[in-house]
């Protein structure tokens, strides 16, 4: 960096090029190093989890061959080791040390249940999330680093999740899908993160976070709400686990968006529809919710137009896509002999797939357009 200091320095002598020019390739070229691409970012990930897999993996292995006091060691050390490691690396390659520091944090949930089973407590799994949650949250607070953070926020539900269950054991039909609910509001919520402000890296792993859970956790609301139930759920539990589900996730949407949290209030209210349209005998041979699916997909592309959000876009299409699909094998296929539906479903690929890209592509210019604006 020193030596691009020098030549800028002499193009601006030079009259090359102006101060202005020099301050902006000098912090363009600040801005990018050290930063690495894709593939060196996946390797690194999967080798922090290869890991951490084979550490607990050998602990497990040599579990029964351990006294007490040295599991208690082991625990400990494994979470401190690698907190150290990165603390020495970090200096070096961060993102190595990011890598490790995750990795410390990943250990700490594994000690926290290994240190419940030595000392034989009482069992009550979601405390040992919610310990786990709070040590990611302090290691945010430490480090400042995004992981720790995409840690907790995928935690946090996951403990508010296993309190629920414990709650209602005794109703367990009836109360799952108020949680597949809350997962699929939480999932949209993620999704809907904003990468071009700050936190780009901790936006984008919530993005990801998001899109991997909608289409489970669709499906689950869809397959979860039309069971026969023989018990239902009190009233006080009742409304709590649909203000746990609904109002946490509203409440930080309105916080943080503020007037454009108004598109998180409508996915409330769709995530609400879609449950009430899956209370039919039959959600998977239902023409309504066939119907309800399709619009909600050309309402998560409207979304993607109106936010530039291109990856809403793309979802969106191949959402409508496996509906399409869907609708072809549940209600079509049976009605035709075996070889013209195979001639009319590769006249759905085809057609359907050439009609569905060029209409991505359109939206999403659409949207680069409106963003530009």
């Amino acid at each position: 960096m020193a030596d691009l200091e020098k030549r800028l320095q002499r193009w601006v002598e030079a009259q090359l090029i102006d101060n202005v020019t020099a301050h902006r390739i000098l912090e363009f070229e600040k801005s990018s190093k050290g930063k690495l691409r894709w593939q060196a970012i996946l390797a690194i990930g999967f080798g922090a989890v290869m890991l951490c897999a084979g550490i607990l993996l050998f602990v497990a292995a040599h579990w029964d061959q351990i006294s007490p006091g040295q599991r208690f060691g082991l625990v400990l050390a494994m979470v401190a080791v690698f907190h150290v490691a990165a603390g020495v690396l970090g200096k070096r390659v961060p993102s190595i040390g990011t890598a490790l520091h995750m990795a410390g944090t990943i250990c700490l949930g594994a000690g926290i249940y290994l240190a419940a089973q030595i000392f034989h407590l009482q069992e009550h799994w979601p405390s040992g999330v919610l310990l786990w949650s709070v040590g990611a949250i302090l290691a945010w607070l430490v480090l400042r680093q995004w992981p720790q953070a995409l840690l907790a926020a995928v935690l946090i539900p996951w403990w508010l999740a296993g309190e629920w269950w414990l709650a209602t054991e005794r109703y367990e039909g009836h109360a799952f899908h108020i949680a597949a609910q809350g997962f699929l509001l939480l999932s949209l919520f993620y999704l809907s993160a904003t990468p071009r402000d700050g936190n780009r890296a901790l936006r984008l792993g919530l993005i990801w976070v998001g899109e991997i859970g909608l289409l489970p956790s669709t499906v689950t609301v869809m397959f979860s709400s039309n069971v026969d139930y023989n018990r239902h759920l009190p009233v006080h539990l009742l409304l709590l686990g649909y203000a746990a589900a609904y109002v946490p996730v509203l409440a930080l949407a309105a916080f943080v968006r503020k007037k454009r949290s108004v598109a998180m209030f409508a996915a409330a209210l769709w995530v609400l529809l879609l449950t009430l349209v899956s209370k039919q005998s039959h959600p998977d041979h239902s023409l309504l919710m066939i119907s309800w699916i399709g619009l909600s997909a050309c309402a998560l592309c409207y979304w993607g137009v109106s936010e530039n959000r291109s990856h809403f876009i793309n979802l969106g299409t191949a959402i409508f896509a496996l509906d399409v699909i869907w609708f072809y094998f549940s209600d079509v296929l049976d009605k035709l002999g075996r070889s013209v539906g195979l001639i009319l479903l590769g006249v759905v690929f085809l057609a359907g797939g050439w009609l569905l890209n060029n209409l991505r592509s359109n939206l999403i210019a659409r949207a680069a357009a409106g963003g530009n604006q």
